[in-house]
């Protein structure tokens, strides 16, 4: 038999032909169609039971479905079942004394779960999962506060925030762009100077001359001796922990242009039961005073 009588066939092809290779036309297994049909009975009957079509309108809104299932009254189901089985301990969370909060073994454990929740919702973006913070966010962890670390004022923080302007009980400071009225040379003395009260390496005889301009633009706020003042925040000086980086380019730029860091006021964000919640938190994580 020749190779042209070898290749012939008496089955159905497709017309297609790829460098004379034709495609045979073999129909699906019926096993295989009824399971696709099935599917798309399945698809239908779906979409008409539950929520699928969305509505021309918008707004995120879509067909109920026959069964008028939704996950969104799921979920609120579920938040009013804790909330409700934890109203009496939040209640309680929400007028107690500040003070009293870690002699009560309920209360603090309620505060440290629900604490982390809203540190981890809220507050992780700025100050890093951990607390440790990063340049220009404090680090919680240890135990230098600009504006005091006692749970009373860390709940002060967190309710008025600082520099907020829509709060009028707001921490509130702020530093002067020296660089507005000093001269280059000045303001590398006062680096100088300051690189000497932290005890890092620096020019003596600048820093000696740095010492008057300290005494004349800093010393109201940072103190004579550098160690700062929190009822302003003011930053102490003297030690190695740094906001912004305590090299000499960064404090360089800080004297020169200043500071302004906002917090967020979470008074009216958050409940007092949430505030106090996560105050009492970020004190027991091993700064707080």
């Amino acid at each position: 038999m020749s190779n042209q009588d070898s290749n012939k066939h008496d089955r159905p092809t497709t017309g297609h032909v790829w460098d004379g290779i034709e495609e045979f036309d073999n129909p699906l297994p019926r096993w295989w169609l009824w399971t696709f049909y099935a599917t798309i009975v399945w698809g239908i009957a779906y979409s008409v039971a539950y929520p699928a079509w969305p509505y021309l309108g918008g707004e995120g809104k879509a067909s109920p479905g026959l069964l008028e299932y939704s996950s969104r009254a799921e979920v609120a189901k579920d938040i009013k079942f804790f909330k409700d089985a934890n109203s009496a301990v939040d209640t309680k969370m929400a007028s107690v004394e500040l003070s009293e909060i870690a002699g009560d073994q309920d209360l603090m454990n309620y505060a440290k779960n629900g604490g982390a929740a809203v540190f981890k919702t809220w507050c992780a973006q700025c100050h890093g999962g951990g607390a440790g913070g990063f340049v220009g966010y404090p680090n919680l962890l240890d135990n230098d506060w600009l504006w005091g670390g006692s749970i009373e004022d860390i709940h002060a923080t967190i309710s008025h925030g600082v520099r907020e302007e829509s709060d009028d009980d707001t921490r509130y400071s702020e530093m002067p762009k020296f660089g507005e009225f000093l001269e280059g040379a000045e303001i590398g003395q006062l680096v100088q100077y300051v690189l000497a009260l932290s005890g890092q390496e620096n020019d003596a005889a600048a820093a000696t001359a740095g010492q008057v301009l300290f005494v004349d633009n800093c010393e109201s706020c940072h103190a004579t001796d550098g160690t700062g003042d929190r009822e302003q925040g003011a930053p102490n000086l003297t030690d190695a922990i740094w906001l912004y980086g305590g090299d000499q380019a960064s404090l360089t730029a800080t004297i020169t242009n200043a500071r302004f860091g906002v917090m967020p006021a979470w008074a009216g964000r958050l409940s007092e039961s949430q505030i106090r919640q996560v105050a009492t938190y970020v004190h027991q994580l091993g700064g707080g005073e």
